[in-house]
């Protein structure tokens, strides 16, 4: 008979056999840069996470620094928005700003940059609308002059999240042409139409006026069109591919690392917030929970996790060195 309790018997020895380990290394913590000043507004949907204005970030930023996540994602919540989204690629922009600032004073955190167009656009959606249709091929040239803004201000990483069907073969294009051959993409490639990004709207201000996203995010039963997706970004030139959400999602991760590149999952706002319910209402050990889904995002296959727990997670490793 296997004596498999043998290997439970303490605590030093689990961790000795223990398969599946977490780091700060692995983290991203996603913040929200609000055009204005003196802005630090809660979420509501979201408990313990906040818009900030450039001259409120150092607080967020130094709690960052100081928990050694080595990285952020950056959305901007402009207060200009118009059809053709035209704060997303302005120099000026919130978003060009933020990074700016982030890279003059933190040089040593890595900024990643999203480059959608909804929280910029005056209707919400992604992309070009005529007509109440999204348009796919009109809006690659907006993401490619964003991705570019972006970059001239010093981002690390664009990551496109609008899924338009050939965005990565044109900002790459773009990037390369504008003398950015060394910033590489982290390509939202299985983005899933998801219920559990309903909070991330809140914050970021980017719930569509008409109609919803399903016409270019996945579809939430298709597995095998998320590798398809995959396979067409890394052959369009990302260097980095993601699938979001993650936890309804672990399949598709451990489908996706099979393709042996830098792989993310982002743990988005719903999967948050609904911990945060459940913890503040005394229903779950909430250490224990958000540890439990972070080793089961990185045991599917996932070495980069975005994450709304990502200060908390950094604070419980430190506390069990």
């Amino acid at each position: 008979m296997n004596r498999f309790r043998r290997l439970r018997v303490n605590s030093q020895m689990r961790r000795l056999v223990r398969e599946t380990h977490i780091s700060t290394d692995d983290l991203i913590y996603p913040i929200f840069v609000a055009e204005g000043e003196n802005i630090k507004n809660p979420v509501p949907s979201m408990p313990g996470i906040y818009q900030y204005s450039i001259d409120m970030l150092d607080e967020i930023l130094c709690e960052i620094k100081k928990s050694k996540i080595p990285g952020v994602l950056i959305f901007g919540i402009p207060k200009h928005k118009d059809e053709l989204a035209s704060s997303a690629y302005d120099e000026n922009g919130i978003t060009q700003q933020a990074i700016r600032y982030i890279k003059k004073k933190y040089p040593e955190l890595l900024v990643i940059a999203d480059v959608c167009l909804c929280e910029y656009t005056s209707h919400g959606h992604c992309g070009v609308v005529r007509n109440d249709k999204i348009l796919n091929d009109e809006t690659l040239p907006l993401l490619s002059k964003m991705s570019v803004s972006l970059a001239k201000s010093g981002a690390d990483i664009i990551a496109p999240s609008d899924m338009m069907d050939g965005r990565v073969a044109a900002i790459r294009q773009a990037l390369d042409e504008n003398g950015f051959i060394d910033v590489p993409i982290m390509a939202y490639s299985a983005k899933f139409a998801s219920a559990y990004y309903s909070p991330f709207r809140d914050a970021a201000d980017s719930t569509p006026c008409f109609g919803d996203r399903k016409t270019y995010q996945m579809d939430c039963a298709n597995g095998k069109e998320a590798l398809r997706e995959i396979a067409d970004d890394i052959s369009e030139g990302a260097d980095m591919v993601m699938v979001k959400p993650a936890l309804a999602y672990l399949d598709v991760i451990k489908e996706a690392s099979r393709y042996e590149f830098p792989l993310a999952a982002y743990n988005v706002s719903g999967e948050y917030s609904m911990v945060k319910a459940a913890a503040q209402n005394g229903w779950i050990d909430e250490k224990r929970i958000v540890m439990e889904n972070m080793i089961a995002i990185k045991r599917a296959g996932a070495d980069i996790i975005i994450t709304y727990h990502a200060l908390d997670v950094a604070q419980w490793l430190e506390e069990e060195l």
